[in-house]
């Protein structure tokens, strides 16, 4: 792997300038490095699937309407099509398969890692008691993250063969160590 971890840090910051997407991206980053390591992806993909959660949506701040397709070609012109095919399946409205568990990986943890970290931000001890049963809750909650897409988040689980609940706790666990980073520890 050619791209270092510090050069898609600063390719990501070069394109978001908002905190908050910054910090969904560092989120989903922690939480594709722990999906590595509990399905099986290897130590060598480590560092492929954290960039892959990092640089999921790099281009969407400053470009919304072609995102992701900046952030691909920029991956396909640093030698990473790996990365640049996951990010494309994670988007779902362009219909490309997921043939690697990287691909239905970035799909599963994507949205489920903003609401857990919604779920966070509502209570006031953040994640240090957020079950995957309170999350579960919410997801029926169609008024709370409305922009979550509750399908992805079935769909992802279900492609990773795990139940969802299952997922969920992965997700808060993957989430809990880095909480004072990721503001998730409460008020």
């Amino acid at each position: 792997m050619a791209l270092t971890r510090e050069r898609a840090w600063q390719k990501l910051c070069e394109w978001t300038d908002t905190d908050a997407l910054r910090n969904h991206a560092r989120a989903v980053e922690l939480v594709m490095r722990a999906a590595a390591h509990r399905y099986g992806a290897g130590d060598a993909d480590v560092e492929a699937w954290g960039i892959a959660g990092m640089l999921h949506d790099a281009d969407y701040e400053k470009w919304p309407e072609e995102h992701p397709n900046r952030i691909v070609a920029w991956l396909r012109e640093q030698g990473e099509d790996g990365i640049a095919y996951a990010i494309s399946a994670h988007y779902t409205q362009w219909g490309v398969p997921y043939e690697h568990l990287l691909d239905k990986a970035l799909l599963a943890c994507d949205e489920l890692t903003g609401f857990v970290g919604a779920c966070c931000l509502v209570r006031p001890e953040g994640i240090t008691s957020l079950t995957a049963k309170s999350v579960t809750k919410k997801l029926k909650d169609k008024r709370f993250a409305a922009k979550v897409d509750r399908h992805e988040v079935r769909t992802g689980a279900e492609l990773l063969g795990v139940p969802l609940p299952d997922h969920i706790t992965f997700v808060i666990e993957a989430l809990s160590p880095h909480a004072a980073e990721l503001g998730l520890a409460g008020r």
